[in-house]
């Protein structure tokens, strides 16, 4: 079983030659508006083994030598591959950290209860796993009396200079490029400091905690002097999220606005990222402005896009001066003049526009994205959480609906723990006062909502253990009857149609996740099997912050993968549409669904059906807009990017990328 397939996709070709140069030379050319040394992978698999290889030659080096290795570990989810590659050369090849001594970089304050922080985080993930002696640990303390924490900062650095400093600092890369926790503003000359968290960084570290409102005010955590001083520092960043930033760090100008930033000054200073990460530096995304390209049709789409948002034209008003002068000569030599690309690509992406996602019945679709045949389709819609599918394909979901395609909606993942415990309380109270009135002798209902009530208003400790299950119960039923009633908003007439997988990998009470299993997979290669779909739509969104969308995907890819050979999978089509968190680059989009007024009114209200997940939802995400607003908002900037590029003018426009199953 493949179980991580998302991380093997690529929207488009991009030649190896960009990511892994033949030569110094090309080296040179590539990398020439880089400021750090970037090493671009594949996947993060790829990327976090050479890392942990890079570091154990190191550690071997030092024993070699009879000498210490010290190295500074950072928390989050980031350098999770690379432990898990370090523990395989422990006990695979042999490789002993005896001789190593770890400084953690940061640590949680004030700690209540033992067991949880970071040293706890990284103990489970990778200290017990190998033979460093405990002794060799060492944290800042988040347990001490408030009045010892200048001098506790201050010990601390010390302790980092009696070991010689820092051989080598592993960090990760948070989504406003702090490192460590120094965020924004953070002087250079910052060394061992306490920092409270404000809003996105509460939820960002909520990962390590098993609730936001159990994560600490604050951190003590390492400065950027002390990070300078370390000398080798290795970044790491994965996944799209961190493609901005990562761009911004190795390419943008130094500033304390830009923690990472300060990397550019370091004398050995590494930053190690997947293609996914790294997809927004030049020589990925631009690469016209650094190499000759190899041009292939979405690499041409994507060139002219950044054209005209250059020189503020629409495709067709783009002349040969505006290539020339801006490093697309290349493609005048190809095509013969900019008329002869501009009208290519205008036709391209104007096919992309259709008002039948499934298909237009009695219809040429040469040149649809969607086949015309077969009529009516058996659609399965799958969505990660309980409300996925209204905020990301709403619009298109009804049209499926009313254009009479049998269509069925999977929600993966139950979505209890995004309820809030007053929800809870609120419905408990409801049908209490039901049951009083209509069935007063049900005393065993009657006790068990009042024991809820009380627990959750009263009795209430977040120790780090999961949920209870009654709660977890009552929190799954107010997702699973809103879902419903968002389904049934947007066109679904049977509730044979609405399904509730409840994946295992989810179902754990707490905000850590188990990983993707078998179980997971089987569970929807079973509805695959009995649905036999002629089109799939899945949430290709892996910007995701809490990490559920790229597992779910990799779920539906896994089962997918086990059945790609069959008959009826290989006419199915798949296609892939974003969730809350961004939206597809228009050189991507392959089929894109003109929304009208009346219908993203629709698509609101089936939003607003998810009553819990409005304003109290606690992973509304660093974004202070609602999710009806977000998605609003998206998809008019959609429609608008096509209107500016001399398209026609439709009030939104919900997009999609075609998934095809890797050989």
């Amino acid at each position: 079983m493949r179980n991580n397939l998302s991380s093997q996709i690529t929207l488009r070709r991009i030649p190896q030659r960009y990511y892994r140069p033949e030569n110094a030379f090309e080296h040179v050319t590539l990398t020439r508006l880089e400021k750090i040394p970037t090493k671009i992978y594949e996947t993060a698999e790829r990327g976090a083994i050479a890392t942990a290889r890079r570091i154990a030659k190191d550690i071997r080096s030092r024993q070699e030598e009879g000498a210490r290795f010290i190295l500074a570990l950072p928390g989050g989810r980031s350098p999770i591959p690379v432990y898990k590659e370090l523990i395989r050369l422990h006990k695979e090849e042999s490789l002993s950290f005896d001789n190593v001594k770890v400084f953690l970089e940061y640590e949680f304050y004030p700690l209540t209860v033992q067991g949880t922080g970071n040293l706890s985080h990284l103990k489970a993930e990778f200290l017990d796993h190998i033979d460093i002696p405990d002794e060799n640990v060492i944290a800042p303390d988040g347990f001490m009396p408030k009045e010892d924490i200048v001098d506790s900062c201050r010990r601390y650095e010390q302790w980092i200079q009696e070991a010689e400093g820092i051989d080598c600092m592993l960090l990760g890369l948070g989504r406003n490029s702090n490192v460590m926790f120094n965020g924004a503003g953070t002087p250079a000359s910052t060394r061992t400091h306490l920092v409270l968290l404000e809003d996105g960084a509460r939820k960002e570290a909520a990962r390590t905690f098993p609730s936001i409102e159990a994560v600490p005010a604050g951190v003590i955590t390492m400065g950027i002097s002390t990070m300078m001083d370390a000398r080798e520092v290795i970044l790491i960043a994965w996944g799209e999220d961190k493609a901005d930033i990562i761009a911004q760090t190795v390419e943008g100008k130094e500033s304390d606005a830009l923690s990472s930033s300060f990397l550019q000054h370091h004398p050995d200073a590494k930053v190690v990222v997947d293609l996914s990460a790294g997809h927004m530096l030049t020589r990925i995304n631009h690469p016209w402005l650094v190499t000759n390209c190899e041009w292939d049709n979405k690499l041409i789409r994507r060139a002219i896009v950044w054209l005209c948002h250059l020189t503020g034209k629409p495709i067709l008003k783009l002349t040969n001066t505006d290539y020339t002068e801006h490093g697309l000569g290349e493609l005048l030599a190809l095509h013969g003049s900019a008329y002869n690309v501009n009208i290519r690509i205008f036709n391209d992406i104007q096919h992309t526009i259709t008002g039948w996602p499934g298909g237009k019945p009695n219809a040429d679709d040469s040149n649809r994205p969607e086949r015309a045949l077969p009529y009516p389709k058996k659609i399965l819609i799958f969505s990660p959480h309980p409300d996925d599918d209204v905020i990301s394909m709403g619009g298109t979901f009804r049209r499926l609906c009313d254009q009479h395609h049998d269509v069925y909606i999977a929600y993966e993942t139950s979505g209890n723990i995004a309820v809030q415990d007053e929800e809870v309380i609120r419905y408990c109270e409801f049908l209490r006062d039901v049951s009083a009135a209509y069935s007063p002798n049900d005393i065993i209902l009657r006790d068990k909502v009042q024991e809820i009530i009380h627990h959750l208003s009263q009795e209430k400790i977040d120790n780090g253990s999961p949920e209870s299950r009654d709660v977890l119960f009552v929190k799954g039923t107010i997702r699973r009857e809103e879902a419903k009633h968002g389904a049934r908003y947007s066109g679904i007439r049977d509730d044979n149609h609405i399904l509730f997988l409840d994946l295992p990998f989810y179902e754990t009470g707490m905000v850590k996740k188990k990983t993707l299993s078998e179980e997971d997979v089987q569970v929807v290669l079973k509805l695959l099997e009995e649905i036999k779909p002629d089109q799939i739509f899945v949430a290709g969104d892996l910007a995701d912050p809490h990490g559920t969308h790229k597992v779910c995907l990799d779920a539906v890819l896994a089962a997918i993968d086990l059945i790609k050979d069959e008959d009826w999978m290989q006419a199915c089509r798949i296609w892939m549409y974003r969730g809350a968190w961004a939206e597809w680059e228009i050189d991507h989009i392959e089929m894109a669904v003109p929304i009208s007024p009346e219908e993203l009114r629709h698509k609101r209200n089936a939003i607003l059906k998810h009553q819990s997940q409005n304003e109290s939802a606690p992973y509304l995400g660093e974004d202070g807009r609602l999710f009806w607003q977000r998605a609003e908002d998206r998809n008019r900037a959609t429609a608008d990017l096509y209107k500016d590029l001399g398209l026609a003018s439709y009030e939104a426009i919900e997009a999609f990328v075609r998934y095809i199953p890797l050989p």
